[in-house]
């Protein structure tokens, strides 16, 4: 798909790679990681989003600013995060070895430190960043979750009587 425009349905006009400028993509990456948080499967919003900033700091469009201590941490008691920052906007990535030995730390997280409101939806940002990325988002067969089961009757006994 060489030269393939990608049409945005919220602005109606194609998107090609030079409308895709740092702070469009910042935003594109902001609103995914808003909807990820709420999201019922977030695993390709995450995605998406992590792949993007990896990218984003391959072409030195983003930095790697240090590290902060994570405001949940998992199964430890600290945990720490990369901040990194792209346009106007700040994220929080899940650090590599090299982060710790080249970045300084920055301790706890400043809550006054807010990214600026975003204007885009959903779906236009998802579509942003798969054509930036050239991840595609498969649909998940149901060979991964539970087979949804048949309901069966309770079956009730009276009182003495055995199951066979």
């Amino acid at each position: 798909m060489k030269g393939a425009q990608i049409l945005n349905p919220d602005q109606k006009f194609p998107l090609n790679k030079t409308s895709l400028t740092i702070d469009t993509l910042a935003q594109a990456v902001f609103i995914v990681n808003r909807h990820a948080k709420t999201a019922p499967n977030p695993k390709f919003l995450y995605k998406l989003k992590q792949e993007s900033l990896k990218k984003l700091i391959q072409e030195g469009k983003a930095k790697k600013i240090g590290l902060h201590f994570s405001k949940n941490p998992r199964n430890s008691q600290q945990q720490s995060d990369v901040l990194v920052e792209c346009g106007m906007y700040l994220f929080h990535i899940p650090p590599t070895k090299m982060d710790f030995i080249n970045l300084p730390h920055l301790g706890k997280l400043d809550n006054r430190v807010r990214n600026p409101k975003a204007s885009l939806s959903l779906h236009t940002a998802k579509t942003i960043l798969q054509s930036y990325t050239g991840i595609t988002e498969q649909d998940q067969n149901p060979t991964n979750q539970r087979k949804k089961q048949t309901y069966q009757k309770p079956i009730f006994k009276k009182l003495g009587e055995r199951y066979s």
